[in-house]
C-alpha cells in the first residue's frame, strides 16, 4: 500500500496535569473518499456548490479544522490520487497533517482471493481498516460527499478529545440527526434509524433503504410495497462516528469472518453499522448518541444541487462560512 504523508501541523498538545507536562493526542479525522470518483464520474466532474468553486467536502473539512482537528486521513483509490490531491487535498495539506491511504479490492487477508466478478469496494468497514497503521489516536469517520454542519464537528471533536467516556466498556460515538433534517425533496433516501436507550446509548441500528416524504408524513418501505410511517423526530445515523483505536482490532477480527460468508456475493459489503451492531450484541462496547441540531445537506439527486447552493449562500450570509472558503 502506497502512503503519502504531508506534515503541516502538530497533532500533539501540551497540557499540565498536577504540575507535570503531559502530551495529549488530538483526535484524527478519517474521510471515506474511495467511492467519490465512481459516484460522480470522476473527481474533475464533481459539481461546485460554493461561490468560488468549492465542493461539498470543502465545507466539511473547513468545519473540522474550525472544530480543532489537525490531522486528516483521506481514504481514496490509487487511480484518483492525482486528481483528488489537486481538487481536494492541496488546501488541507497547507493546514493540517495530511495522509492518503488507498482502499483496493486486493487488500484482503491471506488465504482469500478476490472473485473475478467483484468490482464493488468491500465497504466502509474495510475502508476504515486501511487506516490501522496510520491512526493511533481517537478518531472520527465521515463520508466525503455529505455536509454535516459546524456544530456536529464540534460535538464530535469534544467527545474524542476527552477520550470518549471513562467506563468499564469502551465507548464510541454516533452523531445523531433528526430524520426530518436529512431528507431530500426529490426522492427516497437510505438512513440508519437509531433506537436509543433512556440514557442516550444506541440499542439498535436499522438500515432503512427507502425513506420518503408523503406530504406532511414520512414513511419507509418494507417488502411487497408496504409503507410504514416513521416519526420525523427519529434519530438517524449519517455515518458520522467517533471511535477509539480499539475499533481497528475489531475490524481486523470481523473482516475475515465476513469474507468467509460473503466473498462470493459480488454486492456484499463489510460496513461500519454491521460491525458496531455485532459489538453491541456481544456487549463489548457502548455507543453514545449525541444529537446535533444541524441540518444535513448533500446531493442525493441532481435536483438537490440548487437547494445545496442556496443553503451555502444562506450560511455565508449568516457569517458561518466566508465567501471564499480557503482564503
Amino acid at each position: 500500500m502506497k502512503l503519502i504523508k504531508v506534515n503541516f501541523a502538530k497533532t500533539w498538545q501540551r497540557t499540565e496535569v498536577n504540575g507535570k507536562i503531559k502530551l495529549m493526542s488530538n483526535p484524527v479525522l478519517v474521510v471515506m473518499s474511495a467511492g467519490i470518483g465512481s459516484r460522480y464520474g470522476g473527481i474533475k466532474q464533481i459539481d461546485p456548490v460554493g461561490p468560488n468553486g468549492e465542493i461539498i467536502i470543502d465545507y466539511s473539512l473547513y468545519d473540522a479544522l474550525q472544530a480543532g482537528f489537525r490531522k486528516v486521513v483521506f481514504i481514496i483509490r490509487s487511480e484518483i490520487e492525482k486528481s483528488f490531491r489537486e481538487k481536494i487535498g492541496k488546501e488541507i495539506e497547507k493546514r493540517a497533517e495530511t495522509i492518503y491511504v488507498f482502499q483496493e479490492l486486493g487488500t484482503i487477508p491471506e488465504g482469500f482471493v478476490v472473485p473475478k466478478n467483484r468490482t464493488k469496494p468491500w465497504g466502509t468497514g474495510h475502508a476504515v481498516l486501511m487506516c490501522k497503521n496510520q491512526v493511533r489516536e481517537p478518531f472520527a469517520v465521515i463520508n466525503a460527499d455529505d455536509c454535516y454542519g459546524a456544530r456536529s464537528f464540534q460535538i464530535l471533536f469534544d467527545f474524542l478529545k476527552k477520550g470518549g467516556e471513562k467506563e468499564k466498556k469502551e465507548t464510541y460515538l454516533l452523531v445523531g440527526y433528526l430524520l426530518k433534517n436529512t431528507l431530500s425533496d426529490h426522492g427516497h433516501v437510505s438512513r440508519g434509524v437509531c433506537t436509543p436507550s433512556p440514557d442516550g446509548y444506541l440499542l439498535e441500528l436499522n438500515e432503512r433503504l427507502t425513506i420518503q416524504k408523503f406530504g406532511n408524513l414520512i414513511k419507509y418501505a418494507l417488502p411487497e410495497d408496504t409503507w410504514v410511517e416513521i416519526s420525523p423526530e427519529s434519530p438517524v445515523s449519517m455515518n458520522m462516528w467517533g471511535f477509539m483505536p480499539s475499533f481497528f482490532n475489531e475490524l481486523e477480527i470481523q473482516f475475515p469472518q465476513f469474507l468467509k460468508k460473503n466473498i462470493r456475493n459480488p454486492k456484499s459489503e463489510f460496513i461500519i453499522p454491521d460491525v458496531v451492531s455485532l459489538l453491541l450484541k456481544e456487549k463489548k462496547v457502548r455507543v453514545k448518541i449525541l444529537h446535533t441540531p444541524e441540518k444535513w445537506f448533500g446531493i442525493s439527486y441532481k435536483e438537490d444541487k440548487l437547494l445545496v447552493q442556496k443553503t451555502i449562500q444562506d450560511l455565508i450570509a449568516r457569517g458561518i462560512y466566508p465567501e471564499k472558503l480557503w482564503k
